[in-house]
């Protein structure tokens, strides 16, 4: 059993195939799926919605990304208030910094980011953080760790760092502020030894996992268009880190993920309870 607990399912790259990538992903023993709700950007929010409305085993989320920080406005932000009603939305996301890519000012990020939190406190929904610092840098870690301990910790409804690519000073700052901590298929690249570290010294129970589709596809897969069957491969690894099986991580990060976001383990027809 394994979770994908992040996944762009909406992208182009999956026009072709999606219903195909779906059957395989649950051939793969993938229980649970969430689809992130960012489309385009405003006027696509609905996108994770769309695709979680067909699927009885798929959740979903509403945000606007960093990259499209510019293209926030009030009808957005009213549009996302309203989307965050649906019942089979469990988290606001992703949101957060990138100052890798800078496609928007990171001053309008930093806004963008601090009005998202204050709707999904009010929607009362934890969040998917991307955070992505400059090269070299440790600029957009401080300012979005900053800004969650300020803005988001005091509410006590946590989060999700995902696809994590910080150290073990940063999970430990997430952690104590009651972060899961999610691991994508960067953690199978051999340059990743930071991640792998830092993976190793995330509790048991704080960990998920993720492919980030149809991104950053794992080893064996590298260069590939990835997809939600992958997952698995992100789980042996971190399994043969933690001298577990990959069967093992399954079990453990897809119960750390219903535990979290209160859920039904055997997510078939259900909706969220909250």
């Amino acid at each position: 059993m394994f979770v994908d607990s992040h996944a762009h399912l909406d992208g182009k790259q999956f026009d072709s195939d999606r219903e195909q990538v779906i059957a395989r992903a649950r051939d793969a023993g993938v229980q649970t799926m969430v689809a992130i709700g960012n489309g385009d950007g405003p006027p696509t929010l609905d996108a994770g919605i769309r695709l979680a409305d067909q699927y009885p085993f798929m959740y979903a989320t509403v945000g606007i990304h960093p990259h499209e920080a510019k293209l926030a406005s009030d009808d957005a932000f009213s549009e996302m208030e309203r989307l965050a009603r649906h019942p089979k939305v469990i988290a606001w996301g992703e949101i957060g910094l990138d100052y890798f890519y800078d496609h928007s000012p990171r001053e309008t990020q930093k806004h963008v980011f601090t009005r998202q939190m204050e709707l999904a406190a009010a929607a009362k929904l934890p969040i998917v953080i991307h955070c992505r610092p400059s090269d070299g840098s440790d600029d957009a870690w401080g300012d979005c760790l900053g800004l969650i301990k300020n803005q988001w910790a005091p509410n006590g409804l946590g989060g999700i760092l995902h696809c994590f690519t910080g150290n073990s000073a940063h999970a430990k700052r997430a952690l104590d502020m009651g972060f899961m901590i999610s691991f994508a298929g960067n953690l199978t690249f051999p340059k990743a030894q930071p991640i792998r570290d830092a993976a190793l010294e995330v509790p048991l129970d704080r960990l998920l996992i993720e492919t980030d589709s149809p991104y950053l596809a794992p080893v064996p897969h590298r260069g590939k268009r990835n997809e939600p069957a992958f997952v698995r491969e992100t789980a042996r690894k971190l399994g043969e880190l933690r001298g577990l099986s990959m069967e093992e991580i399954g079990e453990r990060t897809s119960h750390n993920f219903y535990n979290f976001f209160k859920l039904t383990e055997i997510a078939e027809s259900k909706v969220p309870a909250r």
